[in-house]
């Protein structure tokens, strides 16, 4: 199947940028690495009667140090997270997952912001910049406004973006030496979105103990309290913790949940 007809637009700045998508409504798409949005245009899931080019415009693919963080543009790529091309505030954890997206051809051309954007419940993205605490910056007709990581995603493919805006960085802090992580998911093969995902991170400096679930039917689950890799390791906390999350899941998909639970307790565990 090929896409519907669409017009291909370009725009000399990021504020013309904003100001076109906002004119066109829902009828418009900004398009990064073509990654998501290329699939679901040849099956017609998506059928925008304008995309706007987003390749021109190098600020979306610097990668800065604020001091305290490091700031990604959106259209820095997960093979060069994966690489180490561009800093790590995450202790390793940035470049651990990028490495395990679907394919090296993806992963050249994928970007941190699109898969952000996309807001597919088993992306990778999706759910580490929650657990790390991430800050997304929005740029539109009105401004530029800051979102919590774990606020962006609504539902299913849904974010808190509006006509117009479009998300031009991801701020991440830095991490000290004694943080530590850990990332699970669940693939019927290598490449393949997650069925089930669980992520974890405690991080003494600040005293941050949270846990992330994800391939839920809508965004990913945040859950975090002192002491709650100690809590993590009876097994009726993992339970509650999963039914907090998922209440409406299928049995199996709970299942996959409390056992990714557990072994991310014990690989806190082993990390004391």
């Amino acid at each position: 199947m090929k896409p519907s007809a669409y017009s291909l637009s370009r725009t000399d700045d990021l504020a013309q940028a904003t100001a076109l998508l906002a004119e066109g409504g829902w009828g418009s798409k900004a398009v990064a690495g073509c990654q998501s949005l290329g699939a679901m245009l040849n099956l017609r899931l998506a059928q925008p009667e304008q995309l706007l080019d987003l390749d021109a415009y190098e600020s979306l693919r610097a990668v800065s140090d604020t001091g305290d963080a490091i700031r990604f543009g959106a259209m820095t790529t997960h093979a060069a997270i994966e690489d180490k091309r561009v800093p790590d505030p995450s202790q390793g954890l940035m470049p651990f997952v990028a490495r395990g997206i679907a394919y090296r051809a993806v992963r050249n051309r994928g970007t941190l912001g699109g898969s952000l954007c996309h807001a597919d419940p088993a992306a990778d993205w999706v759910n580490t910049m929650p657990l790390l605490g991430a800050t997304l910056h929005v740029l539109g007709p009105d401004g530029e406004r800051d979102i919590a990581a774990r606020d962006f995603m609504t539902s299913a493919y849904e974010t808190q973006l509006t006509d117009g805006e479009l998300l031009i960085a991801v701020s991440v802090a830095k991490r000290a030496a004694g943080m530590q992580w850990t990332y699970h998911k669940l693939c019927r093969k290598t490449g393949e979105l997650a069925h089930a995902m669980a992520c974890g991170m405690r991080d003494p400096a600040d005293g941050t103990e949270r846990v992330v679930l994800g391939a839920l039917d809508g965004a990913p689950y945040v859950f975090e309290r002192a002491g709650l890799m100690t809590d993590l390791m009876q097994a009726e906390v993992r339970e509650q913790i999963v039914m907090q999350a998922a209440p409406d899941l299928e049995l199996d998909r709970r299942l996959s949940l409390t056992e990714l639970l557990r072994l991310v307790a014990l690989d806190m565990g082993a990390k004391r």
